[in-house]
């Protein structure tokens, strides 16, 4: 979905391949209302062209950079060649997120009994957020307090939430470091479980692990959105087991593995 009715000059757009001739090829823009564009044979790809459909042809779904725009006229000019392969990956990307979460809305709204109001929420959302994609993602991470500044009915706002929490996953990063425990004392044992249990601590966007390697090594792995996050739990996860072991006269140690692998 966009607010705008035409593409902006230097975009990237998402276009189905409509008709293709010896010297230009005839498209449409997905997220613009299927607004025709034409990409000339010398847009279509580096170097001698001999046969355009070698590299172009109806029915193909392409990533285009908008070149020119004229309303008055309603004419789009568009070049392929000028869109490298990860833009195109990224691209089509964003484009498959906002078609889903725009089905997200319609079903959303259908589910609260205001099928009529999807298109407002739509835009709602993307004025708030720039993309529909991105609002879904904060629901997940930010939970209803993201859905209460929307000030939008309580219904809806519990349908969107339940359809975020169900269809979004979050990207993560995956850290860990080992934990050495030892304690001489005679209940040496029930003091390893509480330092174990305390390294475990509920920290919220985080989840902790942890394995057992062989008395006295154990192994915690921390899943989280992001790095920082994720090295927040890590420290202390480690800490508060550690912490147990030191006031309880036992040994604690917690050594960092990097990317590779290799203790740090």
């Amino acid at each position: 979905m966009q607010e705008r009715e035409w593409p902006e000059q230097g975009e990237l757009v998402v276009c189905s391949v409509q008709n293709v001739k010896d010297f230009v090829a005839f498209v449409t823009l997905d997220e613009y209302n299927n607004r025709e564009g034409l990409i000339p044979i010398a847009e279509v790809a580096r170097g001698w062209i001999k046969y355009i459909r070698d590299h172009i042809r109806e029915g193909q779904k392409v990533v285009c950079k908008v070149l020119n725009v004229d309303p008055q006229k309603g004419h789009i000019d568009l070049s392929l060649k000028d869109v490298n392969e990860h833009q195109r990956r990224e691209k089509i990307r964003v484009w498959k997120n906002e078609s889903k979460a725009k089905k997200w809305i319609g079903f959303a709204a259908e589910a609260a009994g205001k099928a009529d109001s999807a298109q407002d929420i739509a835009s709602a959302l993307y004025r708030e957020y720039g993309e529909l994609y991105a609002a879904f993602e904060d629901f997940v991470t930010e939970g209803r307090d993201a859905l209460n500044k929307l000030k939008i009915d309580s219904g809806l706002a519990d349908a969107l939430y339940t359809i975020a929490t169900e269809n979004v996953k979050l990207p993560s990063v995956t850290i860990s470091g080992d934990l050495f425990l030892r304690s001489t004392k005679s209940d040496g044992v029930n003091i390893i479980r509480r330092a174990l249990r305390s390294a475990e601590p509920k920290v919220d966007g985080a989840e902790i692990e942890i394995t057992y390697l062989g008395a006295p090594n154990y192994r915690i792995k921390v899943i989280a959105t992001n790095y920082k996050d994720a090295e927040k739990a890590l420290e202390k996860a480690s800490s508060a087991a550690i912490g147990v072991l030191k006031r309880a006269g036992g040994e604690g140690k917690f050594s960092r593995k990097s990317k590779s692998g290799k203790h740090v």
